[in-house]
């Protein structure tokens, strides 16, 4: 059974889901060279923002949620994408936790205020047993916000070629946080 998630406000952010109009506003972010560096890819191009965008749309229509835009409340901006995609991991079905945020945005929080907003939709509504984040040995900045959401390394995989931390977050562990969050 999917579940199609209301839009999630935060303080500072509405999470919807995405469209195909979005490209533009995506582009933003996935041709910026800086924004790339944290993945060791080159900056997309129309084409391959179209073939991303795609993908996620298909698992939006196939999980009911997928990674939502980020929009700035104070002004409609689409300065990001935040949200769970379902994949294999070592062997594992497991639903990750992604953010994404143009460069000119980093720095503001944005990214931890998004994702623990995720994170609590996975747990809360979703009722997931267990959130991961891959993120790449060198991305110091996303393995903060996986931090300050709860998330912790477990282990270390190589995932098409580079090596990446795992984050991990069960259920159990996040009815702790909110507890002690009280």
């Amino acid at each position: 059974m999917t579940i199609t998630p209301p839009t999630i406000e935060t303080r500072r952010l509405l999470l919807r889901l995405m469209h195909s109009r979005d490209i533009d506003a995506l582009l933003h972010i996935f041709a910026d060279p800086i924004v790339m560096a944290a993945f060791d890819a080159a900056p997309f191009d129309r084409q391959q923002m179209a073939q991303w965008l795609r993908r996620n749309l298909d698992h939006q229509e196939r999980y009911g949620y997928g990674l939502f835009a980020a929009i700035l409340k104070a002004n409609g901006l689409l300065v990001g994408d935040c949200g769970l995609e379902i994949m294999e991991v070592d062997g594992t079905v497991e639903a990750e936790l992604g953010y994404d945020f143009r460069s000119d945005y980093w720095g503001h929080g944005l990214a931890t205020e998004a994702a623990g907003a995720v994170r609590n939709y996975a747990f809360q509504v979703l009722h997931l047993p267990r959130l991961v984040s891959l993120i790449r040995q060198r991305n110091l900045a996303s393995q903060r916000v996986a931090e300050k959401v709860g998330l912790r390394c477990i282990t270390q995989i190589t995932r098409f070629g580079q090596l990446h931390r795992v984050y991990a977050l069960t259920q159990e562990e996040f009815r702790q946080l909110i507890i002690h969050q009280t």
